[in-house]
């Protein structure tokens, strides 16, 4: 009687796995296997699985059914629609004076969190950002060279310097939200950031972190803005995004002329035949000569970091022009 049951048992067996789907493992039971069983004193029913033969008789190794990309549809991996924006790469440079805000502290946290959370929409939506701080807000090299008997190699180092701490800071902000950021300075401070590396930045930004550069060029001498101007081309950016605390350049100064008019566009020609006071010379002259346009908004504005990332058109822009279709904003 237990004889035939356990043949029962196994004539089932076999059917289902003869019926089962070729993904699954197949399996057999061996009568041989039973036979052996039986003589144990257990009498229990053995059953022997056979795995395919071949490349794939690993049983890990069984290939199972692939979900379709959501990049197949246009979608990312967050579920956002893909969307074409003008700059899929872009180079923001924020000034220390607009980390100040009211300027009542060095750094207002304010500035920072509204800085950190219109970064972190435009990260979502697959942008590249890398970031550019200065130090004006806690010191200016070429305003204390000569004071005390500060060289100006001195005073630019120690502008250097409070270009980390705003970093830092404003790292420190942005993960908070939950933006990876990575730090990288122009010359070796390894205990609290990254040494810049041209490819690793690159890196980063491809995995969707927020690489901001500090130290300026490590050389005394030359500006953030020259620093930006040089961090763009190196990491193949498409635009240098000037963070001020005016509207854009005007063909006068507004604090003194209440119709001085705000300039959509210029030529790099112009900002340096005008000598515009929008970056110093050396940044728009690098800019030019590797096509680089710069656009110059207000960042105290809400929304305006997000819509020139974006290529929306706010401010001045510098050696390009605006999309028609583009409505101002």
């Amino acid at each position: 009687m237990a004889n035939s049951t356990s043949f029962a048992l196994i004539n089932t067996l076999n059917s289902i796995s003869s019926s089962s789907s070729s993904s699954l493992v197949p399996f057999k039971i061996h009568h041989h296997r039973l036979i052996s069983a039986q003589n144990n004193s257990n009498r229990g029913l053995a059953i022997h699985c056979c795995y395919p033969t071949g490349p794939t008789s690993d049983p890990m190794s069984v290939r199972q059914p692939q979900m379709p990309s959501m990049a197949n549809y246009g979608v990312n991996e967050n579920g956002s629609s893909r969307q074409s924006y003008k700059w899929q790469r872009v180079l923001l440079k924020v000034s220390g004076e607009a980390l100040a805000g009211d300027h009542k502290q060095n750094i207002d946290p304010k500035i920072t969190m509204a800085i950190a959370r219109e970064v972190a929409s435009v990260t979502r939506l697959g942008i590249e950002v890398a970031i550019v701080v200065g130090g004006g807000n806690i010191f200016r090299g070429s305003s204390w060279a000569g004071s005390s008997g500060l060289d100006r190699s001195s005073a630019d180092y120690i502008g250097m310097l409070a270009t980390v701490m705003n970093a830092i800071f404003l790292q420190a902000t942005m993960e908070s939200i939950g933006i990876p950021t990575r730090v990288q300075t122009a010359f070796r401070m390894s205990e609290v950031a990254e040494p810049y590396i041209r490819r690793r930045a690159v890196r980063h930004l491809e995995k969707g972190r927020v690489v901001i550069f500090a130290a300026g060029t490590g050389n005394p001498f030359f500006t953030t803005d020259t620093a930006a101007a040089l961090r763009c081309a190196e990491i193949n950016a498409e635009v240098v995004l000037k963070a001020t605390n005016v509207d854009g350049v005007y063909d006068d100064d507004p604090r003194r002329n209440p119709n001085a008019r705000l300039l959509e566009t210029l030529t790099y020609q112009e900002v340096t035949s005008k000598d515009l006071s929008v970056m110093d010379m050396t940044a728009v002259t690098l800019c030019q000569e590797n096509n680089i346009p710069v656009v110059v908004f207000n960042l105290s504005k809400p929304g305006n970091i997000s819509k020139a990332i974006k290529g929306e058109r706010v401010g001045t822009l510098i050696g390009g022009t605006w999309n028609s279709t583009v409505a101002r904003t």
